[in-house]
């Protein structure tokens, strides 16, 4: 495939993918979802551990927005609300694994430059 110059210009829509999953609670909720199937906040909750029923809620919110995320409220006492990825959400799951093989194949050398960068910046 042909790449242009501007694939990545402020109104390419290359970069929905990126922005979409900016937040970094975003990502753990879609990849949790993906590997677990639909659930309740509070289970989502504790299945992703150390995330804060705000933060949560704020990003079920962003990913429902974006198309990623449906949610199903349920006629129930008390009422009861499960989320679950869309076609689009779970479309994600490859790419987002993808990113994982880089990440576990590169980490220790962006660390690496990490480290160095702020050793440079403080001697």
């Amino acid at each position: 495939m042909e790449q242009h110059e501007d694939e990545f210009s402020a109104d390419c829509q290359a970069r929905i993918a990126f922005e979409v999953l900016a937040n970094r609670w975003d990502s753990v909720v879609v990849f949790t979802l993906g590997a677990s199937g639909p659930m309740r906040p509070s289970a989502l909750a504790g299945r992703i551990g150390g995330i804060k029923a705000k933060v949560l809620h704020d990003a079920l919110r962003r990913l429902e927005y974006n198309g990623l995320v449906a949610k199903t409220s349920f006629a129930e006492a008390p009422p009861r609300v499960d989320y679950a990825l869309t076609e689009a959400g779970q479309a994600l799951l490859e790419p987002m694994r993808a990113m994982g093989q880089w990440a576990l194949r590169y980490g220790d050398d962006v660390l690496a430059a990490q480290e160095r960068a702020a050793g440079e910046r403080s001697a």
